[in-house]
């Protein structure tokens, strides 16, 4: 059993018989009041994200995911094609179990395929990506005053915003959980 108090974002559990997932924490610590922490939850089945309020003590059942590395190949319409990279065996997802991370996915990345209870959830992709710039408006002069920033196309369609000097065809390492840009590579 795990407490709200030490899942983090990221962490799996299973509550009310659904399978839930941590998209965001926040402890918050009232003046004279008790504690509460505030979750995020993704649900796996239906892929809606909940907010939810419990006391620090509440507790979790444990769900035990098991993770298979996988090779991300190609897009074919709505479905992602992958292969196993230990016995070459290929999985096909849709657009509602890839989610999100469909936009920072790149050919030949490695993704973890998460199975619980035999029956496959989805993929998970790495939290920070190397993508190559293919579009972005070069810096004017005056623009540059304090944290400027710009809209640059990423090389999978993603768009996220970047600092003035970052220029067409130079690579950006991406966070895929919030899409912000985190550094030049």
């Amino acid at each position: 059993m795990a407490l709200a108090a030490n899942v983090r974002p990221g962490s799996i559990f299973k509550l009310e018989n659904t399978l839930w997932e941590v998209v965001h924490f926040h402890h918050v610590q009232r003046p004279r009041l008790a504690p509460l922490v505030r979750l995020k939850m993704r649900n796996f089945k239906l892929g809606t994200i909940v907010e939810r309020t419990f006391s620090p003590d509440d507790k979790f059942e444990d769900a035990r995911i098991d993770e298979r590395k996988l090779q991300y190949m190609y897009r074919q319409g709505d479905s992602f094609h992958f292969m196993d990279t230990d016995n070459y065996e290929q999985y096909e997802f849709n657009e509602k179990q890839v989610g999100e991370q469909a936009k920072y996915l790149k050919e030949e990345m490695l993704v973890s395929m998460l199975i619980y209870e035999g029956e496959v959830l989805g993929v998970n992709i790495p939290n920070k990506v190397d993508l190559r710039i293919v579009s972005s408006p070069p810096a004017s002069k005056g623009d540059t005053v304090g944290n400027a920033t710009k809209l640059a196309k990423l090389e999978t369609g993603a768009e996220v915003m970047v600092p003035m000097f970052i220029k067409e065809g130079d690579t950006v390492r991406v966070d895929t959980r919030t899409g912000e840009y985190v550094e030049r590579v």
